[in-house]
């Protein structure tokens, strides 16, 4: 989605209906400042809004997504290519979470190793060493938290029986067995348990 394009869109049809960004900006009981981010394409408006926009404007929410008003010959078209643009920006989205997934673990791992061997080779009360290991102990279970709820929610795992793509739940992953990203998990589609590896598209 191009946000400078719906961001100038949404300026034409405010000035089209004669309202200006404080007055659209009462309407949807936000700021008008926030009115001006997206006709600066800085933002885009929150999805529980955009309905109530829509109606404001006299457009479709199809309309708002392309930044133009589609007529009927090219709605198919539009939609189809909306669609697409929508998949590769998740896609993206979640290539980059799960690279900061594998941050996010290192950088965990390596607070707790650093905190274990300080309070096993550094001279200091008992205490101490007991406040660091459990201080790096803490730190150490919410970073791999961070990390697998990452991978639960960013992309899709895949039936090896049935090829069915899903997001399982966080539990379900938490507890399966598992090889770097491939998880023993049961199919919702099938109800059969098998190796799902992780994939980032939906088919």
């Amino acid at each position: 989605m191009d946000q400078v394009k719906i961001g100038r869109f949404i300026a034409e049809r405010r000035k089209a209906a004669n309202l200006t960004q404080m007055q659209l900006a009462e309407k949807l009981n936000i700021t008008d400042r926030a009115v001006s981010k997206w006709e600066t394409g800085k933002s885009m408006p929150d999805s529980s809004i955009m309905p109530e926009l829509c109606d404001i404007l006299n457009i479709s929410l199809n309309d708002l997504f392309n930044g133009e008003v589609i007529v009927m010959e090219n709605y198919k078209e539009k939609s189809e290519k909306l669609i697409i643009e929508m998949a590769k920006q998740k896609e993206e989205s979640d290539k980059k979470l799960l690279t900061l997934e594998i941050l996010i673990g290192l950088f965990s791992s390596i607070i707790f190793l650093g905190a274990v061997l300080a309070a096993s080779f550094i001279e200091m009360p008992v205490w101490l060493r007991v406040c660091l290991f459990t201080a790096g102990l803490i730190l150490f279970i919410v970073g791999l938290g961070y990390a697998l709820k990452i991978e639960q929610t960013a992309g899709y795992y895949e039936c090896a029986e049935c090829g069915h793509r899903y997001v399982p739940t966080f539990k379900s992953v938490l507890w399966a067995q598992h090889i770097g990203r491939t998880r023993k998990l049961k199919c919702p589609k099938c109800g059969k348990k098998s190796w799902n590896k992780k994939v980032l598209t939906k088919k």
